[in-house]
């Protein structure tokens, strides 16, 4: 949005901002933020930062040192829609607090060395396409103590008592109002993230029939996108509420019902190509670069999902039925694949791939910086998916032989095994110093700590199934 510091002070001005907010990423992808008045922002917030503790942050606990510095990202500011006084945000980077370099444990700090890297292998910038799926419900609770647990979601959806109108199971994609109860909200949402500076593609409701919604935005570069992530999920979150609905990103909120993922399209630009793109190739198009690259994505895919999938409930999405994806292959709109080509967008400018694993459960700038670490990874080894039995496969592999589809690798079916995968397999994340190894270990100490936390708690299903034994 700014230039520079003269160009913020002179909107300040003009715009009558009463507040600077900076906003910073945990290890678990959660932000947080710390506010300053706005005749205090100057050339400090882009020198020396504005101190804080870090070691209350999750994830930076381990770090030897609490007093950080945030320094704002001039470029990513946007004006608060929902603060009674009107605030300036920027998105800021974690820094130390005497020598103001960015400290290899935060999350975004990953982000940009990754693009960096990217540009030193290969002259090259990568472009991201995250898609957003949530649920809306009417209300949310959920409660644990030591003699009782429970969530209730609801959504008036499927109930017809009110105008007659229901969404039939599995029934709600691309519906209609008045099945589609979340039409205005969804465009109100829209409506605000352009406000934030984030183009939108389009917006519409999901196969889930109690409140699953989309919402797309148009292909931007790599740090810009997990920036619009985290932007958007707040502006989702804050829009519902003024509705009178409550937004999750959770992946499977709801038993039998369909799952919330956030598929990444990607692909590699130079000069305003995609290098995924071969004019002449047999195959979609498709270049042996993608072709590696793709590769990459499916080899490292057990150790990548420990940071795409870091949550128990993401597991719960990754099952067959669903259009979830379980088992490493690629094909042409194959959305039982791991990694589908899409078949429109068949040109130089937009040849792409889309993993469709991950949720919005992730850390948006290590999830994305992983993929590409991954990808990058397959280019240098210049691996071959016919010869790894990634594909291309463009078929239902549900109506193969039960031995046909053993022969496709799974993706992992717990949080534990993933984690586990991550901890051995890390090498190609670390290259070119993108990511740090402390980060890393404390990313998987944290999961794993949830993890084993929700494994202890017993459930209601539990005693419905084993209560009488």
């Amino acid at each position: 949005m700014f230039a520079n510091i003269d160009e913020a002070r002179k909107f300040i001005e003009k715009n009558g901002i009463a507040m600077v907010d900076l906003k910073f990423v945990d290890v678990p992808g959660r932000w947080h933020h710390i506010t300053i008045p706005a005749e205090n922002c100057d050339e400090r917030i882009l020198d020396d930062g504005i101190p804080f503790d870090s070691s209350s942050i999750p994830g930076f606990d381990g770090v030897s040192s609490g007093d950080m510095a945030l320094i704002a990202d001039i470029s990513t500011a946007f004006v608060d829609p929902f603060t009674e006084l009107p605030t300036l945000c920027f998105i800021s980077n974690i820094c130390a607090a005497d020598t103001k370099a960015n400290i290899p444990g935060d999350p975004r700090g990953v982000a940009i060395r990754a693009s960096e890297y990217l540009r030193r292998k290969l002259a090259a910038e990568s472009v991201w396409l995250p898609e957003i799926e949530f649920y809306l419900f009417d209300s949310a609770e959920y409660r644990t103590d030591a003699g009782f647990s429970y969530f209730d979601f609801t959504c008036a959806e499927t109930d017809s008592s009110s105008n007659g109108f229901a969404l039939s199971p599995r029934g709600g994609y691309h519906s209609l109002p008045p099945m589609d109860s979340a039409n205005d909200v969804r465009a109100e949402m829209v409506t605000v993230i352009r406000e934030m500076g984030i183009p939108v593609k389009y917006h519409h409701h999901e196969v889930g029939p109690n409140g699953q919604n989309e919402i797309e935005i148009i292909p931007t570069t790599l740090l810009k996108a997990a920036d619009a992530v985290m932007m958007m999920k707040y502006a989702i979150r804050m829009v519902a509420a003024e509705y009178g609905f409550v937004a999750t990103f959770l992946p499977k909120p709801l038993y039998n019902e369909p799952g919330s993922g956030m598929h990444f399209h990607q692909f590699l630009r130079k000069g305003g190509t995609s290098l995924f793109w071969d004019e002449n190739s047999e195959h979609a198009h498709f270049s042996d670069m993608g072709k590696s690259y793709i590769s990459g994505l499916l080899d490292h895919a057990p150790s990548l999902i420990g940071l795409t999938n870091p949550s128990t409930n993401s597991y719960k999405r990754l099952v067959q039925g669903f259009e979830a994806p379980t088992r490493r292959f690629y094909g042409v709109a194959n959305r039982s694949a791991a990694i589908r080509i899409p078949k429109y967008d068949d040109n130089h400018k937009m040849k792409r791939c889309e993993f469709r694993p991950p949720d919005a459960t992730c850390n948006p700038y290590l999830a994305i910086a992983a993929q590409l670490m991954a990808g990058l990874d397959g280019i240098e080894r210049k691996l071959n998916p016919v010869k790894l039995h990634f594909g291309p496969f463009d078929d239902n592999i549900e109506k193969w032989s039960e031995r046909n589809r053993k022969r496709i690798m799974e993706i992992p079916v717990s949080i534990f095994d993933s984690l586990k995968a991550l901890d051995s397999d890390r090498d190609y994340l670390t290259s070119g110093g993108v990511f740090d190894n402390g980060l890393i270990s404390r990313h998987i100490d944290l999961a794993k700590g949830k993890a084993i936390d929700i494994s202890r708690h017993p459930t209601a299903r539990e005693m419905e199934l084993y209560f009488d034994i």
